[in-house]
């Protein structure tokens, strides 16, 4: 694909700065009626492949998770999202945008992304209603042992 295709994607596919590639599977958490459609068909047309559900019991290769306020413990959910990933493969931390219904603070993501052994590498408002944060297992995590000196 040309770099004039990938900047006509970008633009009309919302997913495209997402960095899916053909052949993906991508696990969906924490849908509801509020979740955005566009986004959704984005990633599916990118990927060839529909989005999994919770109910997947294979490795994903990345995890979108949409999160709101008063969906309970981020924390929680963002070690549930890792559950079936392989370490380094992103989960997308979808909030909805300052002023929206349900906005999560950045200081609360940066937080329970830390706690949950995660690192922010990129921030993207995609359209709609809805920002995310690509979250992944820090390199310098991988490998570590838990020795005493």
């Amino acid at each position: 694909m040309s770099a004039t295709a990938d900047h006509a994607e970008e633009r009309t596919n919302p997913a495209a700065q997402l960095g899916f590639r053909p052949g993906q599977v991508v696990q969906e958490l924490g849908w509801d009626e509020d979740v955005d459609q566009g986004l959704r068909e984005g990633i599916e047309a990118i990927t060839g492949q529909s989005l999994v559900d919770e109910d997947h019991d294979d490795v994903a290769d990345a995890v979108v998770l949409w999160f709101r306020e008063d969906d309970g413990d981020l924390t929680d959910a963002l070690v549930d999202a890792t559950t079936l990933i392989d370490p380094g493969a992103p989960v997308w931390l979808l909030t909805p945008k300052t002023g929206r219904d349900g906005h999560v603070e950045p200081s609360e993501i940066d937080e329970s992304a830390r706690t949950a052994g995660l690192a922010q590498t990129k921030t993207i408002a995609p359209g709609g209603d809805w920002a995310g944060s690509r979250l992944v297992t820090p390199k310098t995590a991988a490998g570590k042992t838990g020795g005493r000196r």
